[in-house]
């Protein structure tokens, strides 16, 4: 199966300068896995990859979602609470003119980033100042909003859909497949009618025992809709012995305790048959479809069942995404991991990023995961990030 690297070549023909910045990034990420997190473990120069988790609201509940599904641990009157301490615009401006100079590729998500109330004059800010923008969304505001996304250029949308309309609804909520299909449809006509080919719009699959039998159905859907990329997400997933463990080397190694990894255990892996499942990922590869597809991780046949069935076997090790990457929260605390925010490095608000990028607790966050066993923390087998960033592991 291929690597997310196969977006690469098609995006070269169509966008050689976006593809440099993109191919710059890659190189970013496996410098820090081979050379910065070898040779000065505690502190880095790298910055390929900063995430902005904007808003911990939705207007999704997807059953599988680890913020809001349906062990979710940020929703309700919590997730309400926690939406008054999202930065303001003029801090992000601020941190974007002190990492510019860096260029890394920019990431913003959420809950749904479309619920940012300044995320407009977020985006025209930092592709002023030469970043490279992507935004994760559900694809439900996208026909509101086509006319001024591709008046202002956004370089890229990851839209998330999970199968064809009945189960995508399933999993997402009713009326959610079509509204993004509606999206794309608002889009692709905006791009024809103003002559540009920004943004470029790829989907995001994230397989659980609800969806993954649909998948080839969804495959074929998407030949419509004018993709630059299909991404199948494998999925976070994890159990109690995990989290138990998790939590007790968390404690020990950075005296912190945990409140996020629980909500990734919801047994939506359970169940699912890794020949079935592979041999649908094998059809959906073959399609002749004018986009790339791309499955994270990409694993031997024999090993797909191993990754649901056996949550506590390695499938990527050797973390790098300290070394090269770092999230910003809703309320301007920067941490490493995306979906694990249980040890702030520092808040934005507070200190100039780069001081809080290789500050103290920056520099033994990074010496404890070099240490650990295996590279990675023990909640972190599943994650998504380390299956992008992190060392593949023989045999897989």
């Amino acid at each position: 199966m291929k690597t997310n690297f196969s977006i690469v070549p098609k995006l070269l023909k169509k966008d050689p300068a976006l593809a440099r910045r993109i191919v710059s990034a890659f190189a970013a990420q496996q410098k820090s896995l081979l050379v910065d997190r070898v040779l000065h473990p505690a502190t880095t120069n790298e910055l390929s990859l900063i995430y902005f988790r904007l808003t911990p609201l939705c207007n999704l509940r997807c059953v599988m979602c680890g913020q809001r599904g349906d062990k979710g641990v940020l929703k309700g009157a919590f997730a309400a609470n926690e939406s008054k301490k999202i930065v303001p615009l003029e801090d992000y401006k601020r941190l974007v003119d002190q990492i510019k100079h860096k260029k890394p590729v920019v990431y913003l998500w959420g809950g749904e980033p479309f619920l940012y109330p300044d995320l407009f004059p977020l985006v025209d800010y930092m592709m002023e100042n030469g970043l490279t923008v992507s935004v994760n969304t559900n694809g439900t505001f996208l026909e509101k909003y086509a006319k001024e996304i591709v008046e202002r250029k956004w370089h890229a949308l990851f839209v998330s859909l999970d199968g064809f309309e009945e189960t995508n609804d399933r999993i997402r909520g009713e009326g959610s497949y079509r509204r993004v299909i509606d999206g794309f449809a608002a889009i692709n006509r905006e791009k024809e009618r103003q002559g540009s080919h920004y943004p470029y719009m790829g989907v995001v699959s994230t397989v659980n025992n609800l969806n993954y039998k649909d998948l080839y159905r969804l495959a074929e859907a998407t030949r419509e809709f004018k993709l630059a990329w299909h991404i199948y997400n494998l999925g976070t997933y994890t159990n109690d012995a995990i989290i138990a463990e998790h939590r007790e080397f968390m404690k020990r190694e950075l005296d912190t305790d945990i409140a996020c990894l629980p909500g990734y255990a919801t047994g939506y892996n359970e169940g699912i048959n890794g020949q079935e499942l592979y041999d649908i990922l094998t059809r959906i590869h073959a399609m002749d479809t004018d986009h790339p597809i791309i499955t994270v991780p990409a694993l031997k046949p024999e090993k797909i069942e191993l990754y649901y069935g056996k949550l506590d076997e390695l499938v990527r090790k050797r973390c790098s995404v300290p070394w090269s990457q770092a999230n910003v929260d809703y309320n301007g605390d920067v941490h490493f991991c995306a979906d694990y925010n249980d040890y702030p490095l520092g808040n934005i608000r507070e200190k100039p990023f780069f001081e809080i990028y290789n500050g103290e607790r920056a520099q033994r966050f990074r010496l404890a995961l070099k240490n650990a066993k295996d590279g990675i923390f023990p909640g972190c087998i599943r994650c998504y990030q380390n299956m992008l960033c992190g060392q593949r592991v023989k045999g897989f």
